[in-house]
């Protein structure tokens, strides 16, 4: 029973992968949850198929199944891998920039993925990498974010730029009509002004990262100076 099951998963996970090319390329946190969905989608069919072979097995104890029976188990569990591998799993969360202002600033950079997920289906391949990168970055952003008090400068700036300004290019890229993407006009095509717009954008979260880091680190600094001259201080005035 135990290597029937194995074979099951092992060619479930075969079809899995001829079968993912629904899901393009992704980078950064997109990578996690489409491993995720796999992972979910195998354990299904893992079930299903022990639970099929152990029917099978209780029937066989009261009435042989013969051949025919086998063969019969054997095209079930072949059917059920087939259909739980090839269902619709649970998609990237779809998320609405316009409900980026009222979002916490500490889980705006998540946010942001999960729409940069769907968006970037859509995207020409040099955008599409560029999004990777923005990705890469959220991801570095989001736990310097986790004690950031939102009405500093540093809040601000980080909303209006992942609330407003990077949804406003994305948006006004997608309202050109899809034929004219590609055409050239004062220089650059749409599809290469989105590219450019979005290493900009890429800059600019690398540039607050390092200044929220420099703040940290100068924290660290000074705290531990403090402790040096308070706790090495009175070593010193004891001995």
């Amino acid at each position: 029973m135990t290597s029937e099951v194995d074979e099951q998963i092992a060619r479930s996970t075969e079809l899995l992968n001829r079968t993912s090319d629904r899901y393009r390329a992704p980078g950064g946190r997109q990578r996690e949850w489409r491993q995720q969905s796999i992972g979910k989608r195998i354990g299904r069919i893992a079930i299903a198929d022990v639970a099929i072979l152990i029917a099978a097995t209780v029937i066989g104890w009261f009435m042989p199944l013969g051949i025919g029976g086998a063969l019969l188990v054997m095209l079930l569990l072949v059917a059920v891998t087939f259909a739980l591998a090839v269902m619709p799993g649970a998609a990237i969360p779809e998320i609405k920039p316009e409900t980026f202002h009222q979002t916490p600033i500490r889980i705006l950079p998540l946010k942001t993925e999960q729409w940069l997920a769907h968006e970037r289906m859509t995207m020409p391949a040099q955008a599409a990498r560029q999004v990777d990168g923005i990705e890469r970055r959220l991801e570095t952003l989001g736990p310097q974010l986790a004690g950031l008090d939102e009405g500093t400068p540093a809040a601000s700036e980080i909303r209006k730029l992942l609330a407003d300004n990077l949804p406003g290019l994305v948006e006004s890229y997608n309202r050109v009509p899809t034929p004219l993407r590609t055409v050239e006009r004062n220089g650059k095509t749409p599809d290469q002004q989105l590219a450019d717009g979005l290493a900009v954008i890429d800059r600019e979260i690398a540039q607050m990262t390092e200044q929220l880091a420099k703040g940290d680190l100068d924290l660290l600094a000074t705290r531990g100076r403090y402790l040096q001259i308070k706790y090495q201080g009175d070593d010193v005035i004891e001995g």
